[in-house]
């Protein structure tokens, strides 16, 4: 009597993010964004450790008006100098970027997350909710952006989760506009067309049929937008409506020490300057790179 094997099947990932997956996966194939992409993963990884490779407390004023390579009271060395209160520059910019990344990554997915919405609503369903959502989306994107992101920080006051609407309700337009774009060709495809024949769900049909499909030119742009964003925190940190100190801010690190640029002291501005170009280049690599993959996918 013969015996029937049983066998377990593995369970598949969804289709929708293999395609996801792949699409990064595919960014070693080109070097500028094999090289940005390495510029950003050292700032998350510099973030990340702050509180165990730091050489100094950031907030600790020790000596001030050192340059950098000079050596630190109580041992050690200001690799990177120390400010006009004497607080180690090397551990106020890892710590700063702890700050800028996490502020920045949550407030650009939190526009993506309310663009996408609109988009997908305003390209998919069209008619009246097309014509209210991108009127609505063209009176916001009608403001300078750095305007409206002082007057809504100047109103609610300045913090992390004002600066994260700021950005929601400046940058999820645009981001609504790319995807409304991208969805009004793409639901006219064939296999969203077997999908709608099939009876699929609209969310179904939003998030697995067209999203996915969608995923080169969005991943191009949230990269772009990370960048953008690590500017807009870093000019409103110059401007004093930043991330509220005593923690360090890149953009309020620049703004403190820009008069000693003239006296003799010119690294306190210039380093923080160099951190922010430094990511924001990073970003604007790793768009290229993805750009230049998504060509090929």
């Amino acid at each position: 009597m013969a015996i029937a094997e049983s066998s377990t099947e593995i369970p598949q990932p969804p289709l929708a993010i293999v395609r996801w997956l792949r699409s990064i996966a595919l960014l070693r194939e080109s070097w500028v964004g094999m090289l940005g992409g390495g510029i950003v993963a050292l700032f998350v990884l510099m973030a990340i450790f702050a509180p165990w490779i730091a050489p100094f407390d950031p907030n600790q004023p020790i000596l001030p008006f050192a340059f950098p390579g000079d050596a630190a009271p109580d041992g050690g060395t200001f690799v990177l100098g120390t400010d006009h209160q004497g607080r180690d520059l090397l551990s106020r910019i890892m710590w700063g970027g702890q700050r800028v990344l996490f502020y920045a990554t949550a407030a650009t997915v939190c526009a993506y997350t309310v663009g996408i919405f609109m988009g997908l609503l305003a390209g998919y369903y069209r008619g009246w909710a097309d014509e209210l959502i991108s009127f609505v989306a063209n009176v916001i994107l009608s403001f300078p952006v750095m305007v409206l992101y002082v007057l809504i920080i100047a109103k609610l006051g300045a913090s992390g989760a004002n600066i994260i609407f700021a950005v929601v309700f400046a940058s999820s337009p645009g981001i609504m506009r790319i995807v409304r774009g991208l969805t009004l060709d793409i639901a006219t495809r064939d296999y969203v067309i077997a999908a709608q024949t099939r009876g699929e769900s609209t969310m179904f049909i939003c998030l697995i049929e067209i999203l996915p499909n969608a995923r080169g030119p969005l991943i191009v742009d949230f990269c772009l937008r990370m960048g953008y964003t690590t500017i807009t925190i870093g000019a409103l940190g110059f401007l004093g409506l930043g991330l509220p100190p005593p923690d360090p801010d890149w953009g309020g690190m620049i703004s403190d020490t820009r008069a000693f640029i003239t006296g003799g002291f010119p690294h306190m501005a210039i380093i923080p300057a160099i951190a922010v170009s430094l990511l924001v280049l990073g970003f604007n690599m790793l768009a290229d790179g993805m750009r230049e993959v998504a060509s090929r996918d």
